[in-house]
């Protein structure tokens, strides 16, 4: 039998006042507090802290004109605590190497997803917002997009327009031209499922009232677009970009695995692993070390991608 003599308010006044007066969690807080519950995510953050401190930081142990020296006396030799991954075909110092060439394939995925994330944005958004024509035609556009072979148009473009570009200087180092080709090519190929996401969220976000109210006190479209609607998308880009870097690196490796992405001198881990084609079983450190850190990298962020788009999913309420 129930106590008839607990009223409302003394239900109350048992509760815990803290609780009570606790200010309510802001959406970064809680963003966070459900991506700190991921353990993988916060896994992959540790890793991609190791390999972006191993390739920042290896710099200033091993130049990179010690990595790009070759010794053919000392060719192929195992692992040692001289060449702790070994050497490679022309005696050079594959630990240095692997250092070098990590720089230039987290370039690659970042600028590549930063020319993707900018056209996606921006025409979706566009499609999204003005509806109409403008949205038929850029959606046509983009379809038409979507149907080119990524991979195949890689290895066109990487073929036929690499030996025309000229190496490029840049923070000190000197890049191959096929390391332009790449990024281009990925940044204007991949960018069409971020227009959708963008175009899609655009066209339940503008029928809000803050955007209709916006509206009726003058404020610009521009502002409409990138100030009010824009931040209520940042989380499917936020994913989509963090995915696009693994992406970005594995189609790198990939056709620089085939002999048609960047080309020598400059190392990444994708021409490292041609390098190795040859010598699967009797040079296991040609391949294993690069091919390790490319599955770390891709786990890493892969990882990390599933806890954002855990954290950062507006409808979920768990903290």
């Amino acid at each position: 039998m129930t106590d008839s003599s607990q009223t409302p308010s003394t239900t109350i006044a048992s509760l815990n006042l803290d609780e009570l007066d606790a200010p309510p969690l802001s959406l970064s807080k809680m963003a966070w507090l459900r991506f700190r519950r991921h353990k993988m995510a916060l896994v992959g953050i540790g890793i991609l802290a190791l390999l972006i401190l191993y390739c920042v930081g290896g710099a200033f142990v091993y130049s990179e004109k010690y990595a790009n020296f070759n010794d053919t006396g000392i060719a192929l030799q195992p692992p040692s605590l001289v060449h702790p991954f070994g050497t490679d075909t022309i005696g050079r110092d594959i630990l240095a190497r692997t250092i070098y060439g990590g720089q230039i394939s987290l370039m690659i995925g970042l600028t590549a997803v930063l020319l993707e994330v900018s056209l996606g944005i921006v025409i979706g958004a566009l499609a999204g917002y003005f509806g109409g024509w403008l949205d038929n035609l850029l959606m046509r556009f983009t379809e038409a997009i979507l149907i080119i072979p990524q991979i195949f148009l890689l290895l066109v473009m990487a073929k036929f327009f690499a030996g025309d570009i000229p190496n490029v200087s840049f923070l000190g180092r000197e890049f191959s031209g096929s390391v332009i080709v790449i990024v281009v090519i990925i940044g204007l190929t991949a960018w069409p499922y971020l227009a959708r996401i963008v175009r899609a969220d655009f066209l339940s976000i503008k029928e809000n009232e803050f955007v209709l109210a916006a509206r009726a006190t003058g404020t610009s479209t521009a502002e409409i677009i990138f100030l009010h609607i824009l931040p209520n998308c940042i989380a499917a880009i936020v994913v989509s970009a963090t995915l696009g870097v693994a992406n970005a690196i594995t189609l790198e490796a990939y056709i620089s695995f085939l002999g048609l992405g960047v080309q020598p001198p400059t190392a990444t881990w994708g021409n490292m692993l041609e390098g190795a084609y040859n010598y699967i079983e009797t040079a296991y450190w040609l391949w294993l070390f690069p091919g390790l850190l490319i599955l770390f990298i891709v786990l890493a962020i892969n990882f990390v991608g599933d806890g954002l788009r855990d954290a950062l999913d507006p409808r979920s309420r768990t903290v």
